[in-house]
């Protein structure tokens, strides 16, 4: 297993939409698992793909305090929703900036897991959230994107700066 590099935005590679998983081999596998150790160790709750640079459509999630409850979603897909949350985000790829989204309340995502099976789940709360979120990065949006153009501009500069205090 490796840790692998988390784009940091604004890298245009999170704007790349990512492709459906074609078929599940021990390739992709150990993609998932690379992916569920770069997430422990950001450490963070939710990984998609695209953030380190392999634009398929691939997510990993781990809500659990003691992250023995790894959710994997491969080629996922949002069958229904309803309800809405204004909840507050923050993300690895923009690390240290947190902000209100609003999306729905709770979800039923369709997917493929890792052995290639797909199964059908009905998400609510964080677990709504951070898939919605992720499923996001899929299709080359990061969550401040959902934000006013000034507040947009004033959080790029916020982290310019950043970077050049870090340079």
């Amino acid at each position: 297993m490796a840790i692998l590099k988390i784009l940091q935005y604004p890298d245009d590679r999170l704007h790349t939409i990512a492709l459906p998983v074609a078929e599940v081999t021990d390739k992709t596998r150990a993609l998932i698992e690379d992916m569920a150790e770069t997430m422990y160790s950001a450490p963070g709750i939710g990984l998609a793909a695209t953030q380190v640079d392999v634009h398929e459509r691939i997510i990993v999630i781990d809500i659990s305090e003691n992250h023995n409850r790894l959710l994997v979603l491969i080629n996922p897909e949002i069958t229904a929703s309803s309800g809405q949350a204004d909840n507050e985000e923050g993300c690895l790829s923009i690390p240290g900036i947190y902000g209100k989204v609003l999306r729905a309340e709770t979800i039923t995502v369709k997917a493929l897991d890792a052995d290639g099976k797909s199964f059908v789940l009905d998400a609510e709360g964080l677990l709504a959230v951070c898939i919605q979120h992720e499923m996001d990065h899929l299709v080359g949006k990061v969550f401040v994107e959902y934000w006013s153009t000034l507040r947009q501009a004033r959080t790029l500069a916020k982290l310019k700066k950043k970077q050049r205090r870090t340079m």
